[in-house]
């Protein structure tokens, strides 16, 4: 019996999926490098490692990235795959890829395990993109996993913290001087009257 073309000698077959990006947060890069060209792909050169240099910006939103793997590529492999591609130099364990579906008139979103296989999920549901699609979003686990991020990204969210508890220190002591100014105009209006 032959084998199809597409598919190797050991079972694993290769194809395309396309990866919306939703990413709602910045994602840092390495300052100043310029794109990787096709000779740095096949020479796998890091690019990245050559600075210490970072910069965040947003890339765009709903952008759409088509990677071609095997049937053996698992989520991880896919998110480390974007990264790369983009340049981006944040923990993979920030991000998380999701397999969208349209049931009854609804959109629905499904996080894979970092194990699960996206060709093969593909193959299993045909090619119409609206029967499934696969999207890269921010890891929601609930718990922050402080790990993942740099120190000056952790330094930042210090600043913020710090900034939003003295706002909150000012809020609260406006509120007890309003307070107070009006319990002492009580007391002064009380002494004033017999009684």
């Amino acid at each position: 019996m032959t084998r199809p073309r597409w598919q190797s000698e050991d079972g694993t077959y290769t194809g395309f999926i396309k990866v919306h990006l939703k990413l709602r947060r910045p994602v840092t890069v390495p300052a100043g490098i310029r794109p990787p060209s096709i000779y740095d792909a096949i020479k796998e050169v890091n690019l990245a490692a050559a600075t210490d240099k970072r910069t965040s910006f947003y890339l765009p939103l709903d952008a759409i990235k088509q990677l071609h793997i095997s049937s053996t590529t698992t989520v991880s492999e896919v998110i480390q795959g974007l990264l790369k591609k983009f340049m981006v130099v944040d923990n993979p364990q920030k991000f998380a890829l999701f397999k969208r579906i349209h049931k009854d008139g609804q959109v629905l979103f499904q996080k894979l395990s970092i194990a699960d296989c996206p060709l093969y999920l593909r193959l299993l549901a045909g090619p119409d993109t609206e029967v499934l699609s696969f999207v890269l979003k921010e890891n929601e686990t609930g718990e922050v996993e402080w790990d993942a991020f740099s120190i000056p990204e952790l330094q930042n969210f210090l600043t913020i913290l710090e900034k939003e508890e003295q706002d909150k220190i000012q809020q609260v002591q406006k509120k007890y001087d309003k307070f107070r100014q009006k319990l002492e105009e009580a007391l002064r209006e009380s002494q004033g009257k017999p009684g």
